[in-house]
């Protein structure tokens, strides 16, 4: 039998079992996995609203916003905005806003619109934020959509 394939053979084999992950001992714990963050970290300049919306349907699209708003209610600056689906139980958001961005001594509303199917079926009354903060605002109740 040549010797030139076994030697060929061998070295194949010793390559392949080096390149294998070492396996642990048998008393070795597992090894244990980062927990992974639920949400990602806000970065410091900036500021976040959280809180959740009562109870939008299941299947439904969630739109918020928040707005700089004139004297009549009129959207005129977009400063943050979101999209959710509902899945028919609380829905919790969290919505970041950079604060440089808060304009000073002008009204500014979050506003939140649910739809189905197309069709526009809930709402959010307007909630007026005082300051450029990150704020918690607890769970906001859903009105129908007139």
């Amino acid at each position: 039998m040549p010797i030139r394939p076994l030697l060929a053979c061998l070295a194949a084999l010793l390559l392949a079992a080096c390149a294998s992950e070492p396996t642990p001992p048998p008393n070795a714990p597992a090894p244990v996995k980062p927990a992974i963050a639920a949400e990602p970290e806000l970065p410091a300049h900036m500021r976040e609203l959280r809180g959740s919306l009562r109870t939008p349907p299941a299947g439904s699209e969630v739109e918020m916003a928040l707005l700089v708003v004139d004297e009549r209610g009129r959207p005129q600056q977009l400063l943050a905005s979101a999209q959710l689906q509902g899945d028919g139980q609380a829905l919790p958001f969290r919505l970041a806003f950079n604060p440089d961005s808060f304009p000073a001594h002008a009204r500014v509303e979050l506003r939140a619109r649910v739809s189905q199917s197309g069709r526009l079926i809930l709402r959010l009354p307007p909630q007026r934020i005082l300051q450029a903060q990150s704020q918690t605002l607890g769970e906001l109740p859903l009105v129908n959509a007139p």
